[in-house]
């Protein structure tokens, strides 16, 4: 008999804020980059960073470090402004789209209706956020806005219309009783009265193109070569010759520019020191006797090169990920262009990003790197895990490359590059996949005008190819199952299975090639994805919905197979699942259910069959930082489930792990049920494949009866008369199929 393991659902309680919209859970988890930090404050010994897609907070004295994303708080990704006040304890966050988040200590509020000016079609990024006391000046793409933190609504809004043009608010400070805004074409300042927003009324105190300013016991704003401390009416030039000035931030004590170095100033404009971290640097404070940079590649850094920063990858771009033992990932950062393969290459040459079970490892290799890259696949080598080999598409650089991994100084050395025998423009390597006997494959677009598979000849060290017969340029990255390579052509619509038996003979091979005849769609131009379930059916993800196999490693091979869709009842009529839809990704978990990724439509999690729809995630109701997912995982030892896509990778904990025909560990949450503080339904999981349940009161009688399958089961606390049951304790009795394994659990209910 199995014991129950009981879960309890607590609250989430983020860095000690809640959630005023909650789109976050305990469920998921980012692997967010947080190297690129763009504003810091200081507390009370505690640093406060803004990065791309989240903030994080350092302890000084203690080295903690915690962060905060929409993974467990925050609404959205794309951070572009930030400011916090240490007095209240309230931060604010701008996103490129324009909408922001407002965090104090009892909650996060997601602001989205910020002023928009009449006709204004430009960038609706905030540019800048700067807090004083109850207010907060908001710059934007066509001027400023006012901010009530309190109310948290806007007030006043000034819509810098110049002859027609909308001129942007660089930054903005409130001093005194006025506004001041750097602009392209001057220092401006108006005082917070009724003509604040009547543009014409606005001063120009300093023409000039001018990029940055802050404010404390003085007003000090620069150009991109010059910094002032304006008192009275008069720039005062701070004495240094600067070359590109990033940052400018002012404190009680201090002056602080960031430049190629960073340089502190007293603030009367006397030099104080001059820093210099060896990296590009947005932004620079003065804590704790210290400077502390905001590094464009390294998170925070301090004067003795001490890096701080939580654990991610080197960038967010992220398009595909392979699963290792021991909890290792391998993530490709390159890129497609809907049914196309890119060929625009990353000018941060992002190259593949690796997770050793513990902590993110770029390889320096990438950064001097001459050619041109464009990774859209990173395995381990099967025949030495030690080694990574990717696949580069791109134009003249394009094939295979192997890589050592040098565990003393965690990085990755230059081995190899196979060529593939390729002509310039020819042979862009795709994807990578390995069968049980350590074989390594490689898919190829433009071999020869078509496409083929490039497998890899160990006794030569080199790859040969097999050319596809068919005229298809554009190839994706193949699956193994049963012997055979199943690969989705994105620009033709057809499908390739290759039939390779030993892979390293030819002549024996079969190709199996699905047209529209056998069922794909007549409006699809391309197969993008595939996956084959427990069944061994094989799901087809096209540019215009999906097609299913069944049994497919035995129909393929039949003239007649047939790729069908999957019919649902919507309305009493029969629909096509996904008519239409650009199907980007299919994944399996370990109960046989599907989760798939459409092109601008989020992610669905679908019945083993497709009929039902379980969850449909989308970046508005969930943590996803896209609606176009590139490439869904699983990991079915724990049902971990992996998001990758161009704006980061995201997780989210299912409750399937791998299922089988008899009873896992069986757990119950919440549990107990309290009706005033859980209004949903109780899950049960770590159940069999197929689950006989039958729910009792503490009398004996049977108030629920069902049938699960996939490992898992909700029951809505509802009895067979389909009303809530009373309060008391329950037992959960369950057997699996044939019924050689059983469990027991109980669930208290309290209403």
């Amino acid at each position: 008999m199995k014991k129950l393991s009981i879960i309890s659902l607590g609250i989430l309680a983020s860095l000690q804020f809640t959630k005023a919209q909650v789109i976050s859970s305990k469920k998921w988890a980012d692997h967010f980059s947080y190297n690129n930090v763009l504003a810091m404050k200081e507390d009370n010994g505690k640093i406060i960073a803004a990065t791309e897609n989240g903030i994080f907070y350092y302890t000084i004295s203690t080295g903690e470090i915690t962060k905060l994303s929409k993974a467990n708080g925050l609404h959205n990704i794309g951070i572009t402004a930030f400011d916090y006040d240490p007095k209240s304890k309230i931060g604010v966050i701008g996103y490129s789209n324009g909408s922001m988040d407002v965090i104090t200590p009892n909650e996060i509020k997601y602001i989205v209706d910020i002023p928009i000016a009449a006709g204004y079609n430009g960038n609706k990024k905030i540019n800048h956020i700067s807090i004083t006391g109850d207010q907060a000046v908001i710059s934007v793409g066509y001027g400023v806005s006012i901010f009530n933190i309190k109310k948290k609504e806007f007030g006043d809004s000034a819509f810098f219309l110049n002859a027609g043009i909308y001129e942007a608010s660089n930054e903005a400070t409130i001093f005194g009783n006025k506004v001041y805004s750097v602009t392209n074409t001057g220092l401006k300042s108006h005082e917070l009265n009724t003509t604040f927003p009547v543009f014409s009324t606005w001063t120009v105190e300093v023409p000039g193109a001018f990029k940055h300013i802050d404010a404390e016991t003085d007003i000090v704003f620069s150009s991109a070569t010059s910094a002032f401390i304006y008192n009275n009416g008069t720039p005062m030039p701070l004495p240094t010759n600067f070359i590109d000035i990033q940052d400018v931030v002012v404190s009680p004590n201090n002056i602080v520019v960031t430049d190629s170095r960073i340089y502190s100033f007293g603030t009367n404009g006397v030099s104080q020191n001059i820093v210099a971290l060896g990296e590009q640097c947005n932004t620079a404070i003065a804590a704790n006797g210290k400077i502390f940079g905001g590094t464009v590649f390294s998170g925070i850094k301090d004067e003795g090169n001490n890096i701080y920063k939580p654990s991610g990858p080197q960038f967010n771009f992220a398009y595909k990920i392979n699963l290792y033992d021991n909890n290792q990932l391998l993530v490709s950062s390159g890129a497609r262009a809907e049914r196309y393969n890119d060929a625009v290459f990353n000018p941060k040459r992002p190259g593949f990003y690796y997770f050793n079970g513990t902590e993110w490892i770029s390889s320096s290799y990438f950064k001097t790197f001459t050619g041109e890259l464009n990774i859209l696949d990173a395995i381990l080598n099967p025949l030495d895990n030690n080694e990574v080999l990717f696949a580069n598409y791109t134009y003249n650089s394009q094939g295979v490359y192997k890589m050592k991994y040098n565990a003393a100084n965690k990085d990755f050395e230059f081995v190899k590059h196979y060529s593939l025998q390729a002509t310039p423009y020819g042979r862009r390597t795709v994807g990578l996949a390995t069968d049980s006997k350590n074989n390594i494959f490689a898919t190829t677009a433009f071999s020869n005008g078509s496409s083929s598979v490039a497998i890899y000849d160990k006794a030569k060290d080199d790859f040969f190819h097999k050319e596809l017969s068919l005229k298809s340029t554009s190839i994706q990255k193949p699956i193994v199952y049963e012997n055979m390579l199943w690969i989705a052509l994105p620009r033709s619509n057809n499908f390739w299975v290759y039939d390779y038996k030993d892979a390293l003979n030819l002549s024996d091979d079969n190709d199996y090639i699905l047209r529209e005849a056998n069922g794909f769609a007549a409006n699809a131009s391309g197969s993008i994805s595939v996956a084959i379930d427990k069944s061994g059916d094989a799901w087809i993800g096209t540019d215009s919905g999906v097609r299913v196999i069944s049994n497919a490693a035995s129909e393929i091979k039949s003239p007649d197979v047939k790729a069908n869709p999957i019919i649902i009842e919507q309305n009493g009529l029969g629909e096509e699942l996904f008519r239409d839809s650009n199907i980007l990704q299919i994944e399996v978990d370990g109960g046989d259910y599907k989760w798939v990724s459409v092109d601008g439509g989020g992610v669905y999690y679908l019945s083993s069959d497709g009929q039902k729809t379980i969850k449909h995630f989308t970046m508005e109701n969930s943590p996803l930082p896209t609606n176009s997912v590139t490439d869904i995982k699983v990991d079915k030892k724990t049902g971990k489930v992996y998001f990758v896509t161009y704006n980061g990778i995201v997780t989210y904990q299912s409750d399937i792990s791998e299922v089988n025909s008899n009873f896992g560990n069986v757990v119950v949450y919440p549990n107990p049920v309290v009706y005033s503080n859980f209004k949903g339904k109780v899950t049960i999981k770590g159940l069999a494949e197929k689950t006989n349940i039958r729910i009792a009161d503490a009398a004996g009688n049977v108030v629920h009866s069902a049938v699960a399958r996939g490992g898992y089961y909700e029951w809505d606390l509802n009895n067979q008369k389909g009303t809530r049951v009373a309060s008391g304790i329950y037992f959960v009795l369950m057997t699996n199929e044939d019924g050689s394994d059983k469990a027991t659990a109980k669930i208290g209910v309290v209403n």
